[in-house]
């Protein structure tokens, strides 16, 4: 029959006609963001190590980072993302094995010009190697306080293992051989 088509894509629209509305007014109203909504990075410095996982896995080449070896240990000085160039595909945060890099719930990326587009999640300096062997030399020292304690702790264990087991053998009667 001619028309079965027409009559049940107008159902399903009068169907939404007499739904109830939901507009929301932007500024003042925002709906509540998934968890996993893909929004602006979000960078933490201190759990990043600098290994440029995250660039490689990009599709499109979208963060550029800069890193300075300091000692024995590589710092980011630079962390720009294109992201007019973005998928927000999420390849770069599932590469981060440290967690470092991550989506935020924030929707307001627009910029007024192309050239503030550019999303700059890190701008520093290296630290001097002076800063670097001290702090390495006081989380060395926590580390030997550290291993001091628990050896300490252990020990005082085996003293109290030890003294039960020296109370039980003197009480107990000894055995006569026949």
């Amino acid at each position: 029959m001619f028309g079965q088509g027409l009559l049940k894509g107008l159902q399903i629209t009068w169907g939404w006609f007499f739904r109830k509305k939901v507009t929301v007014e932007y500024p003042d109203e925002k709906i509540p963001m998934a968890p996993r909504f893909h929004g602006r990075f979000e960078l933490d410095v201190d759990k990043c190590i600098a290994c440029g996982l995250c660039a490689n896995a990009c599709p499109n080449k979208v963060i550029q980072l800069e890193r300075t070896k300091v000692g024995t240990k590589q710092y980011l000085t630079k962390y720009i993302m294109r992201i007019e160039y973005c998928l927000f595909c999420g390849l770069c945060v599932e590469s981060c094995n440290k967690d470092a890099l991550k989506f935020s719930n924030v929707i307001d990326m627009n910029q007024y010009t192309r050239n503030w587009v550019r999303l700059t999640l890190v701008d520093r300096p290296a630290p001097p190697p002076e800063v670097v062997a001290q702090a390495e030399a006081e989380a060395k020292a926590a580390a030997e306080k550290a291993a001091a304690a628990k050896a300490a702790a252990a020990a005082k264990d085996a003293a109290a293992k030890e003294k039960p087991a020296a109370k039980a053998k003197e009480g107990a009667p000894a055995k006569e051989g026949k």
